[in-house]
């Protein structure tokens, strides 16, 4: 019986230390204050977004929630400008599925707005499927649409350098691969739809943020825009909302233990946007408010300025 209990106090105080020190993590320690300074965030009607959202415009930046939902982003304006107690939060539309919506929100942001002090590209979806453009949904939304957004945009963040683009990846960046045969013939980065068909998909997407963050680092020298890219942790949050039901149940034990919440989930994302004296590290990869090494794939010249070509053309750029 005593050996009983002693291992199920091990294994109560193993995950007791998990949850308090791996779970919960790092926070963003800068006071930076964004006093006359405009952000665009996208995806942020929920989750990590809507927290990053609530934080920049606390620090007293204008925030640009810019969201897909017109009914889930106006709620979301009137939830952060509550919470932040700042009226300097706009919604404009936003679906990164749809090249023209994309150039639609460009072309309003431009012309109504001044500043872009710095460009938070959070939006992510976890579902198979096409855009309205005919590009694998996962591709579309997760890359390419977050790609076009920062191309049109590059030349208002220039005006106002020093400035930032801050891309959310994810750890799952290192299980991807960017298959170009495959997005040349159908514009998707795979077509499976089993659940590991589906994953290696996400895996991909994430490479892309990563490697794009790569290649704009490289494009942007001689400027003072930098970008980084980042793993905010395993978040509970609603990415798997499109997931089926069955599975949402079964990991929500787990989720809601092991993962981490949305404020906490944040805080990379936080540090990248406004941490102090970073900007020697554009171009690198963030988890836990500290940078990270990564793999040789994900920091691939050749394979990031090929599919910077690709995106180009695939957004009628090039």
């Amino acid at each position: 019986m005593s050996t009983v209990l002693l291992v199920l106090a091990v294994v109560v105080g193993a995950a007791y230390v998990y949850r308090h020190i791996v779970v919960k993590g790092q926070r963003c320690t800068s006071t930076a204050k964004l006093h006359g300074k405009t952000v665009i965030v996208t995806g942020s009607n929920t989750g990590i977004g809507k927290v990053t959202a609530i934080d920049l415009a606390r620090r007293g930046a204008r925030v640009i929630l810019a969201c897909r939902s017109k009914q889930r982003g106006e709620a979301a304006l009137h939830e952060v400008r509550r919470e932040s107690g700042s009226n300097q939060v706009v919604f404009m539309p936003l679906d990164l599925g749809s090249l023209k919506s994309v150039r639609s929100f460009a072309e309003t942001f431009l012309k109504s707005e001044a500043r872009l002090d710095v460009l938070v590209n959070n939006a992510g979806i976890y579902l198979q499927g096409r855009t309205e453009d005919g590009l694998g949904m996962m591709f579309g939304v997760n890359h390419i649409g977050h790609f076009l957004l920062t191309s049109l945009l590059l030349d208002r963040l220039k005006q106002c350098e020093p400035s930032r683009v801050v891309n959310v990846s994810s750890v799952a960046h290192n299980f991807g691969k960017i298959d170009f045969d495959c997005l040349n013939t159908h514009k998707a980065l795979g077509l499976g739809t089993s659940f590991m068909e589906v994953l290696q998909v996400y895996s991909d997407s994430k490479l892309c943020n990563v490697l794009f963050t790569h290649e704009l680092a490289k494009r942007l020298q001689g400027t003072k825009v930098t970008c980084f890219s980042l793993h905010p942790g395993a978040i509970n949050s609603e990415l798997a909302r499109n997931t089926s039901s069955v599975l949402q149940l079964l990991l929500k034990p787990l989720t809601a233990f092991f993962f981490k919440n949305t404020v906490q989930g944040a805080q990379t994302s936080l540090h990248c946007a406004v941490q102090e004296g970073i900007e020697p590290l554009s171009g690198r990869y963030f988890s836990n408010c500290t940078v990270r090494e990564v793999y040789d794939k994900a920091k691939d010249d050749a394979a990031a300025k090929k599919l910077w070509e690709l995106s180009e053309r695939l957004c009628g750029l090039a």
